[in-house]
């Protein structure tokens, strides 16, 4: 139990740590993940007008008739070159990588490779 709640405030002040440095550079759409056990999701979202520009998920269809299982790094990789395909489409080059209070690894290190990759720049 203690262990528990030790690692829930260690998410909650990482999160906190990475949302105040990226409202530093607002000048830029933020591309923000959501990661869970079976899925990820990733918009770009306009902070200053409170739109989403682009959205993606691995349960989107296209990404559902390459990626069976939308939980793993190959789904990541997916979803990473989708976001950045769709946000070069609505002529959004650059982005500010809001990982929220996930660790850069695994799932969400091979998503903003792979983004990076298909040319979105952050």
């Amino acid at each position: 139990m203690r262990h528990e709640r030790q690692v829930g405030r260690q998410r909650q002040r990482r999160g906190l740590r990475v949302r105040n440095r990226l409202k530093k550079v607002a000048t830029r759409p933020r591309l923000s993940i959501f990661r869970s056990r079976q899925n990820m999701y990733a918009q770009i979202i306009d902070d200053s007008v409170g739109r989403t520009l682009a959205a993606a998920s691995t349960l989107d269809a296209a990404l559902r008739e390459t990626v069976r299982y939308g939980g793993n790094k190959t789904a990541a990789t997916a979803l990473g070159k989708a976001i950045a395909e769709r946000a070069i489409a609505a002529g959004i080059k650059e982005v500010v990588f809001d990982r929220r209070e996930y660790k850069y690894h695994g799932r969400v290190a091979a998503m903003a490779d792979a983004a990076r990759e298909a040319g979105l720049v952050f």
